[in-house]
Parts: structure tokens; C-alpha cells; sequence
């Protein structure tokens, strides 16, 4: 019996380590709930502003669906990028995890892949690892 609290624990110490599970729980809702009422206010703002720019008004239950759509899509898209990026063995996502998940539409890839090309070309040490990489590849295959 005394081996098996060595090996299990207390009940309070498993009281302990659920209570400190559920702040930990709380916290991450909190901020999952912080971040969302952020994105809402955004998409609202930009929602608003491109209305007035045009001239129009657009109902406040409007934006507010188009604000939750947008937040949705998101959560989704970062779902996506998540799982690109773990099929590919890597913890971090890429722009090119980015354009993958963009190829459904044609102008928002080929965008993509523009953008993508005139970061590669502004970014010259990211050159040099592609020309390193490339001879080793050269030498591993003489």
C-alpha cells in the first residue's frame, strides 16, 4: 500500500495536480476569448471603414456574422496549416504550407507565390543557403 502512494501519488496531491489542470484550462480560455473579441473588433473596424469609404451602411448584426465567419475560417485555417506543417515533419509552419493551403483559388496562390518569390529575393542570406545547399546536393550525387 505505501508503494502504491510512492508510485500514484496522494489524493491530494492528485487533487492538486487537477485543480492546477483546470486553472491551466481556465487560462487558455481566457485568452482563446481575448483573442477572438480581438479579431471580432478588427473585422468589425475594417467592415465599417470599407462601408464609409463607400458610402454605404451595413447593419451591425451584419457585421457581426461577417466578423464570426471570418474568425471561424481562421480557426479552420490554422487547423489546416497546423497539420500541412506536422505532414511534413516540421513544428513550424511556411509560406509554403501557406500557398498549399491557398490552392483552391487561383489568384489568392498565385499571389501567394509572388509574394513569397519577392521575400526570397529580398532576403539574401536565405540565397546563399538555397547555393550551399544546392552544392552539397551537387557533391552528394558526384
Amino acid at each position: 500500500m505505501a508503494t502504491d502512494r510512492v508510485l500514484c501519488g496522494s489524493s491530494s496531491e492528485i487533487e492538486r495536480g487537477e485543480e492546477e489542470e483546470q486553472q491551466q484550462q481556465q487560462e487558455h480560455d481566457s485568452e482563446a476569448k481575448l483573442l477572438r473579441d480581438r479579431f471580432r473588433l478588427s473585422a468589425i473596424s475594417i467592415a465599417e471603414s470599407e462601408a464609409s469609404k463607400y458610402g454605404m451602411e451595413i447593419s451591425k448584426v451584419l457585421v457581426s456574422c461577417i466578423a464570426d465567419l471570418a474568425y471561424k475560417f481562421t480557426e479552420g485555417l490554422a487547423k489546416d496549416l497546423q497539420l500541412f506543417a506536422q505532414h511534413a515533419n516540421r513544428k513550424c509552419v511556411n509560406i509554403e504550407d501557406v500557398i498549399l493551403s491557398a490552392h483552391r483559388n487561383e489568384h489568392v496562390s498565385s499571389y501567394l507565390r509572388t509574394f513569397s518569390n519577392d521575400l526570397k529575393a529580398r532576403d539574401p542570406s536565405s540565397e546563399r543557403k538555397r547555393k550551399k545547399e544546392a552544392k552539397k546536393n551537387d557533391k552528394a550525387t558526384i
